[in-house]
C-alpha cells in the first residue's frame, strides 16, 4: 500500500486520480491522530465519525462526478476556539460557558464544509489564544513534532504540532499577535494571515477584535492558498468584513522570481539584540538564493517598528480584557490558566489614553509601511521579507512570563497594520530546529505574497523535511 500524501496539493491529485479514497486518507490520519495524542497531544477532540461520515460523502460526491475543488474530500483540523456545529468548543478553557458552542459552525467552517472539505477534530490551543499552557486546567499541552520537550508556539499549537508532525495536511489557526506565524516557524510549515478583513472571524471567540484572524496553516504555501481560496470572502456577519472581491490566490504562482523587488528592512528585524545567530544567518542565506534566483534586494525602513510592538500589546490586552471583564471580576476567574489570568489582569491597568494612544501609533505605522513599499511598478518593492521569531522554539522548562513581554518580536506589527504576512520554512538551527521566515504583502495582495512563498519553495526543500515522529508515522501502510 502507497505511503500518505504530503501536501493538500498531492492529496488533491491522489483523490482525483484513484491513488487513495477519502475515507482511506481519513482512516489513516485518525489512527496517527489517535496513536499520539499521548506524544503532540495535538488535539481536544478527535471527531472519528464526523470525519468519516464527511469522507464518504466526498467519495460518494466523486462517484457521481461532482467535484467541489482542491479540498474536496480532504481531512482538515479546527482550533478549537471556532466554533463548529458537531462538536463542542472550549477555548481550551474552564472558563467558557459550554452553550456558547452550541451553535451552527463559524461562518469559515461553513465555507470549508461547502467545499467538501472532512472536518477531522478541534485543535488545542493556548487558553483563549493568550498566556502559555497551565497543566492544572486538565487540558493537553502540544508539544512540539521536533523535540517533544519544545512548545510548537501559541497559541495555534495544535494545529503547528498536527500539521507539523504530519498527523493532517492543514488546519486552522488564529493569529492576533503572531498565533499562526510562530507556530508555523517554529514546527516547520507554513501559515499565513491574511489582510484584516479577508476572512470571516463570525463564530470565533475574540481576543483582539481589532487584531484577530482566522489564517490557514499547511506544509506549503500553495496548500494555505488553496485554504484561503475557500475562506476569503466577505461576510456580513463579521462587522471587520472587508466587502471586496477575492482574487485567484493561486494565479501568480509561475515558480519564478525573476524581476520581484524584495524590501528587506534590516534595522529592528535584523538587529534586536534578543534575536538568534542561527536565525539571522538562515533568513540572510534565503535572501541570499532569491537574489540568485533573480529577485532583487532593497533596503528599506519602517523607523517605529519597536513602537509598534507595544502598540500592538496595549490593543491586544486591553480588548481581551473588555472582553473577559465579567468572568475575571466573578468566582470564574480562578477557572483561568494562571499565565493566561495574569495576561487579560494586565489589561486592567491600561488606562484609556493608552489605549488611544496606541491607536493614533496605527496610522504612522501603516504609513511607514506604505512609504517602505512604495509605488508598485515605480522603484517600489512586492514584498517586504524578514524574520518569523527571534529564535527556534524554547522548552517548556524554565518559561518566564516576563522574560516573554520584554521580548522583541517580528510578528506583531503585521497585525497592528492588517498586512498579509505568511510564515515559510526557510533552513534549521545547528541544533536542528525549524526557522522560518515572513513574506509580508501589501493590504489585499495575497496572490503575490504566495506567488514569492511559492517561488521561493520551488528552489528549495525545507518545506519538505520532516521530523523523526512524522517519519515514522509516513512509513506505515494504509489501512487494508
Amino acid at each position: 500500500m502507497p505511503e500518505l500524501p504530503l501536501t493538500i496539493a498531492e492529496a488533491a491529485e491522489w483523490l482525483r486520480s484513484g491513488k487513495i479514497t477519502s475515507v482511506a486518507l481519513t482512516e489513516a490520519q485518525l489512527a496517527r491522530a489517535h496513536a499520539t495524542q499521548d506524544t503532540l497531544a495535538a488535539f481536544i477532540l478527535i471527531m472519528d465519525e464526523v470525519a468519516l461520515a464527511g469522507a464518504k460523502q466526498a467519495d460518494a460526491d466523486f462517484a457521481a462526478g461532482i467535484d467541489k475543488g482542491p479540498l474536496q474530500g480532504i481531512p482538515i483540523g479546527v482550533k478549537d476556539i471556532i466554533a463548529t456545529k458537531d462538536a463542542p468548543s472550549t477555548a481550551n478553557s474552564r472558563v467558557l460557558d459550554p452553550a456558547w458552542g452550541q451553535r451552527d459552525d463559524a461562518s469559515v467552517v461553513k465555507k470549508l464544509r461547502e467545499a467538501g472539505t472532512v472536518i477531522f477534530g478541534k485543535l488545542g490551543l493556548h487558553e483563549f489564544a493568550l498566556g502559555w499552557p497551565d497543566p492544572d486546567t486538565g487540558f493537553r499541552i502540544p508539544k512540539n513534532p521536533w523535540e517533544l520537550t519544545r512548545t510548537p508556539g501559541g497559541s495555534s499549537s495544535g494545529t503547528g504540532a498536527a500539521v507539523g508532525g504530519g498527523v493532517i495536511l492543514g488546519g486552522l489557526g488564529t493569529c492576533t499577535g503572531g498565533s499562526v506565524r510562530g507556530p508555523a516557524s517554529y514546527c516547520g510549515i507554513s501559515g499565513i494571515k491574511q489582510t484584516f478583513g479577508r476572512v470571516s472571524k463570525e463564530g470565533c471567540v475574540p481576543l483582539g477584535y481589532s487584531l484577530d484572524h482566522i489564517g490557514p496553516m499547511a506544509r506549503t504555501a500553495r496548500d494555505c492558498a488553496i485554504m484561503l481560496q475557500v475562506m476569503a470572502g466577505y461576510d456580513p456577519l463579521d462587522l471587520c468584513s472587508v466587502d471586496t472581491p477575492v482574487p485567484d490566490m493561486l494565479g501568480l504562482m509561475d515558480g519564478s522570481l525573476a524581476g520581484v523587488r524584495i524590501g528587506v528592512p534590516r534595522d529592528y528585524f535584523f538587529t534586536v539584540p534578543n534575536l538568534d545567530d542561527d536565525v539571522k544567518a538562515t533568513v540572510e542565506a534565503a535572501l541570499d538564493a532569491m537574489a540568485a534566483a533573480g529577485a532583487t534586494l532593497v533596503e528599506v525602513a519602517i523607523p517605529h517598528a519597536d513602537a509598534a510592538r507595544h502598540a500592538q500589546r496595549v490593543t491586544m490586552v486591553s480588548e481581551a480584557y473588555a472582553y473577559h471583564e465579567p468572568d475575571l471580576t466573578s468566582e470564574k476567574s480562578a477557572l483561568y490558566g494562571k499565565y493566561t489570568r495574569q495576561a487579560f489582569q494586565l489589561g486592567a491597568f491600561y488606562s484609556a489614553a493608552d489605549y488611544v494612544n496606541a491607536q493614533r501609533l496605527r496610522p504612522l505605522i501603516r504609513q511607514e509601511c506604505a512609504d517602505a513599499f512604495g509605488t508598485k511598478g515605480q522603484g517600489g518593492v512586492d514584498v517586504l521579507i524578514v524574520p518569523t521569531m527571534a529564535s527556534v522554539a524554547p522548552t517548556f522548562a524554565g518559561y518566564d512570563p516576563d522574560a516573554m513581554m520584554r521580548s522583541y518580536g517580528f510578528t506583531p506589527i503585521w497585525n497592528l497594520t492588517g498586512l498579509p504576512a505568511i510564515s515559510i520554512p526557510a533552513g534549521f538551527s545547528d541544533g536542528g530546529m525549524p526557522i522560518g521566515m515572513q513574506v509580508v504583502g501589501r493590504p489585499m495582495d495575497e496572490p503575490t505574497v504566495f506567488k514569492v512563498a511559492d517561488a521561493y519553495q520551488q528552489i528549495t526543500d525545507w518545506h519538505l523535511a520532516i521530523p523523526p515522529l512524522a517519519q515514522e508515522l509516513a512509513k506505515e501502510a494504509l489501512p487494508a
